[in-house]
């Protein structure tokens, strides 16, 4: 993914995913990438299932990604994750928060929450990296950085240099809460390099 690639971002409404995309788009331009993203799909209100597109490289036209063919999805929810992951190619990875929010079909008692989802995507033979990302949140003493966090662990898989992330969330962020998104991007980056690690010795 060092000269293009398709992410799938999803999640639910108020998770922050919109500001996620935003930052990742801003990267990857600043990074010198052409960059085209998609207009959040869904229902972003509060709850509802939100789904976004980002496609960078040299040159890209499209900012939709067909299905089977995103080299990443970062997910919010578990559910959501499972929901979307028809659009993964082959060798895809999926890196993914293990909070659980139920739908209102599931709330209503309408239908069942999947009771592993991970296992369930390991079963496709997908690659599934879990952060949890709400822990982590908490010991910050700030539950809304869970999506820079879960951006600090994308990071992990894209090229750019983590000085750029830093750059940019400095920008993108209200100036109270620059210091502890920083401190949140780089908890989710190092988390996943342990896990990253764990594999290789594995």
């Amino acid at each position: 993914m060092r000269e293009k690639g398709n992410i799938i971002i999803c999640g639910v409404g108020g998770q922050g995913i919109i500001l996620a995309s935003e930052i990742l788009s801003s990267v990857l331009l600043r990074a010198g990438f052409d960059v085209k993203q998609s207009e959040v799909h869904g229902m972003a209100q509060r709850g509802g299932s939100v789904l976004s597109h980002l496609r960078y490289g040299k040159k890209v036209y499209s900012p939709v990604i067909d299905p089977a063919t995103a080299d990443l999805i970062l997910s919010f929810e578990l559910l959501e994750a499972l929901r979307h992951i028809g659009y993964l190619k082959d060798r895809g990875k999926i890196v993914v928060n293990t909070q659980q929010i139920l739908p209102p079909s599931v709330a209503a008692g309408n239908e069942d929450y999947p009771p592993d989802p991970i296992a369930a995507m390991k079963k496709m033979g997908v690659s599934v990296f879990p952060l949890n990302a709400l822990e982590i949140a908490r010991e910050l003493g700030e539950v809304r950085v869970v999506n820079t966090i879960m951006t600090g662990g994308l990071s992990c898989f894209l090229p750019m240099d983590e000085n750029v992330y830093t750059e940019v969330i400095k920008e993108r962020v209200k100036e109270r809460f620059v210091d502890v998104n920083l401190r949140a991007f780089t908890r989710g980056r190092e988390e996943m390099a342990k896990m990253l690690q764990g594999e290789k010795t594995g």
